[in-house]
């Protein structure tokens, strides 16, 4: 009995809050018909609409994003923007209090009628962190959201394609500032510089203590001026194989970054940029068994 409580308790302070993955990333546009158009190429397909709100959520197998324009306009910049994303955990409230009681800052929600309440906290820029607790037998997609009608809510996933985590761009010398916030409220673990995926292996890597994916930190290039600010600039997708699920993503029409410097490799591939500038990575993954 003693050893059982000795494993549990060694479970509990490698994962404090409990995560258990990623429940979805939000972006918000005032254009969701054209992001919408560069999910559906990446193979996602829009599965449910907002009661009350311009929001519309896709899926595509494991994966949900949700597209915000609720209040967008052009003054807001014609880029979508990552807005938020959202952990899966055992408990909701248990693991919000633990984070604003170490520090993390928590973001007012005003609720509407037939709204679930969704704790978070701010992140980096103006994005936020959510914690959501139902995504198994219930889902808070059940009380938000309504069904398209005729559209299948279970959508394949292209080439094996599911989440590998966050790219966030940070300011100069501000790595060990993050690496320590995520560590610190959220469990999170700094892997050896000598451990590094994808095309693009620059930065501090961080997993999460649940090990099914990962944040990546990256600092402005020396003597460049960066003033768009800190924020989570592209999600990342695994693929156990990358040329297979580059060549399925190229049939739906995704074109991919080829120069001398950055191009399609057995470890990783990257979107060309769309609409200003949303990016998609794939990254060499064999997706965790649950």
């Amino acid at each position: 009995m003693n050893a059982l409580l000795e494993r549990e308790a060694s479970v509990e302070v490698s994962n404090p809050l409990g995560i258990e993955g990623i429940e979805f990333v939000e972006y918000t546009t005032p254009r969701p018909q054209a992001l919408g158009q560069v999910l559906e190429w990446m193979g996602f397909r829009p599965i449910a609409r907002h009661r009350s709100r311009e929001v519309l959520l896709y899926r595509q197998g494991g994966m949900n994003i949700v597209v915000n324009a609720h209040g967008a306009s052009p003054a807001d910049g014609e880029t979508p923007q990552i807005a938020a994303l959202a952990l899966r955990v055992r408990d909701a409230g248990a693991a919000w209090q633990r984070v604003v009681d170490l520090g993390g800052w928590p973001v007012p929600v005003k609720v509407q009628p037939m709204e679930l309440h969704i704790p978070g906290v701010h992140g980096a820029g103006a994005s936020r962190i959510y914690f959501v607790d139902r995504w198994r037998e219930f889902s808070i997609y059940d009380v938000d959201f309504v069904p398209i009608p005729t559209v299948e809510p279970r959508v394949g996933a292209v080439a094996g394609l599911h989440w590998f985590g966050i790219v966030q761009y940070v300011g100069s010398d501000r790595s060990a500032d993050w690496c320590a916030f995520y560590t610190s409220l959220f469990g999170f673990a700094v892997l050896p510089d000598e451990q590094r995926f994808g095309i693009l292996p620059k930065g501090s890597v961080l997993a999460s203590p649940c090990g099914s994916f990962y944040l990546q930190l990256i600092e402005p290039e020396a003597l460049v001026v960066d003033d768009t600010g800190e924020r989570l600039q592209r999600v990342a997708f695994g693929a156990p194989d990358v040329p297979a699920a580059v060549k399925a993503l190229r049939a739906r029409g995704v074109d991919f970054v080829e120069t001398d410097r950055l191009h399609i490799e057995v470890r990783g591939a990257l979107t060309r940029p769309q609409l200003g500038g949303v990016m998609f990575e794939l990254v060499h993954h064999d997706e965790p068994q649950r």
